[in-house]
């Protein structure tokens, strides 16, 4: 699936929750989806041009004269169940912890261990945002039919986290032994 169509899946499936102005999409693929998918303004604009000009959603006059809003039309419903069952385009990785740890030894153990933490922090903080968002959902009345699915992604995210403080903690120990081992005197290399 190319990436154009995955901004659409994206875009229609927001849509098919609620319509929405095209900030308030990004605001709520930020903040509900954030944890697993994201699109800049840049990809939604030209796409929400795009599936208009397809006739997959529609523009709706804002009644407060300001931004309309779009809504999902019976072929953008079509077209989103198609989009889905299509296979899941394969991620392309590209994770800045892992490629600095993976040099690290031109940082040495205390950097990487200052570049742990901040990983490990960080996954707190999604875990705790994951907490929220199952909270949310689960008072969210209007969401009663979509949210054991969305239910499903937020368990990911919370798996996700949990793991990430998991091997974050394992590294931290890990590096403590190297820091330790580089700390003592050089024995046996040659040296008078």
């Amino acid at each position: 699936m190319p990436r154009s169509d995955q901004s659409q899946t994206a875009i229609l499936g927001a849509l098919s929750i609620m319509p929405m102005t095209g900030y308030a999409l990004r605001e709520e693929i930020r903040d509900t989806l954030g944890h697993f998918w994201s699109e800049s303004f840049g990809q939604i604009y030209p796409v929400l041009a795009e599936l208009e000009r397809k006739g997959l959603v529609e523009r709706q006059e804002a009644t407060d004269s300001r931004s309309s809003k779009f809504g999902i039309t019976d072929a953008g419903v079509t077209r989103l169940r198609e989009l889905l069952a299509e296979p899941p385009q394969a991620p392309n990785p590209r994770n800045g912890l892992m490629l600095r740890l993976f040099f690290g030894s031109q940082l040495g153990p205390e950097a990487c261990r200052e570049l742990v933490l901040q990983a490990r922090e960080q996954a707190e903080a999604a875990l705790a945002r994951m907490e929220a968002a199952r909270t949310e959902v689960a008072e969210n009345g209007g969401l009663a039919q979509a949210a054991p699915y969305i239910l499903l992604t937020v368990s990911a995210g919370e798996h996700s986290a949990r793991a990430a403080i998991a091997w974050a903690d394992e590294a931290l120990a890990d590096l403590a032994k190297l820091e330790a081992t580089s700390s003592q005197p050089a024995r046996g290399r040659g040296r008078p």
